[in-house]
C-alpha cells in the first residue's frame, strides 16, 4: 500500500493486516471558504482530520488536502492511501477514521454493511488503460497483444478495484492473460513499469497521466465495459464529524470536481 500523511493508528497496521484483507447537498457556504474554518475553530472542534482513500486518488487528494488546510487554519489533513479493499477492512476493524473514498461500489458496500457510514455519493469515475514503458520495448498497440506469453505483464490482484475492472475487460474482449506479478494496488501495478521491470501493465488513466513521461498510455474499446464509479463517504464513528462532513462537501463541490477531472477522472 501506499501512504502519504498516514496517520499514527494506520502506520501501525502489520503486514499482515494487508495480506489479510483479502490481497484484498452541499451546505450553504463552500466548504473551502475561511468562514467554515472560523466556525469549526469556534466550536472547539477537532483540529486533525484523517481520510481513507484509494491509492488513485493520491495526487488529487493530496492537493485538495492542502486546500482544506488553507481554509481551516490550525486543522491537518492526514491520508492513508492504499487498495480499496483493505483499507475497507481497517474501517470495520475499528480504525480510527472520518472520510473513506474507495475505488469501487463493492469495496465502500463492506463499510455500509456494518453501518460504518453515511450514504455514500459517486464522486467521479475512471477506466483503464495499458500502461507501457516510454520505448515499448514489446511493441504493444492493443489489449489483445497482453496475451502474448512473451510479454510481461502487471495487473492489479483480482480483489482490489483495479483488478475486479482488468477482469472485466479482457472478458469483455475474450482474453487470457497471466500475468507475472499481481499487485495489491494500483500505484504499485505501475511501477512495476515505470521500473522496467514488465512490459506492460492495466491500470487507470489518472494514473498514467500521473506519472506523464514515466509511462505511455494505450486507450482500448474494451476499458468502457470496466468503469469503476468511486464513491465517497463520512464514517459514522468519524473522530472529527464535522470536518469529515466538509471535506466530502470539498470533494462534491465545483473546485473539487475541477482538480478531479484535470487529473483524468469522469464525472459519475
Amino acid at each position: 500500500m501506499l501512504f502519504r500523511r498516514v496517520s499514527r493508528w494506520a502506520a501501525a497496521v502489520p503486514l499482515a493486516l494487508a495480506l489479510a484483507a483479502g490481497l484484498a447537498g452541499c451546505g450553504s457556504s463552500d466548504p473551502a471558504t475561511p468562514s467554515t474554518a472560523s466556525t469549526t475553530a469556534s466550536s472547539g472542534g477537532a483540529t486533525a482530520l484523517t481520510v481513507f482513500a484509494a491509492a488513485s486518488l493520491t495526487e488529487t487528494f493530496t492537493e485538495l488536502g492542502k486546500t482544506f488546510e488553507a481554509a481551516h487554519p490550525g486543522t491537518s489533513v492526514n491520508f492513508n492511501f492504499g487498495s480499496s479493499a483493505t483499507l475497507a477492512q481497517q474501517i470495520t476493524q475499528g480504525a480510527p477514521a472520518d472520510v473513506f473514498a474507495a475505488a469501487s461500489p463493492a469495496t465502500m458496500k463492506t463499510v455500509t454493511d456494518a453501518s460504518l457510514s453515511s450514504a455514500p455519493t459517486t464522486f467521479v469515475r475512471n477506466k483503464l488503460q495499458i500502461a507501457v514503458p516510454p520505448d515499448n520495448p514489446a511493441k504493444v498497440d492493443e489489449l489483445k497483444d497482453l496475451s502474448d506469453s512473451k510479454v510481461k505483464v502487471a495487473l492489479c490482484a483480482e480483489q482490489v478495484p483495479c483488478g475486479a475492472a482488468a477482469v472485466k475487460a479482457l472478458d469483455a474482449a475474450g482474453l487470457k492473460v497471466t500475468p507475472v506479478t499481481y499487485e495489491q494496488d494500483v500505484k504499485a501495478t505501475l511501477t512495476k513499469v515505470e521500473l522496467g521491470e514488465v512490459d506492460a501493465a492495466l491500470v487507470y488513466k489518472t494514473d498514467v497521466l500521473a506519472a506523464a513521461g514515466k509511462v505511455t498510455g494505450i486507450a482500448f474499446p474494451e476499458a468502457d465495459k470496466a468503469i469503476n464509479d468511486y464513491p465517497i463517504a463520512a464514517l459514522s464513528k468519524a473522530p472529527a464529524p464535522d470536518l469529515a462532513k466538509q471535506f466530502v462537501d470539498l470533494v462534491l463541490s465545483s473546485q473539487g470536481k475541477d482538480v478531479l477531472t484535470k487529473a483524468g477522472f469522469e464525472a459519475p
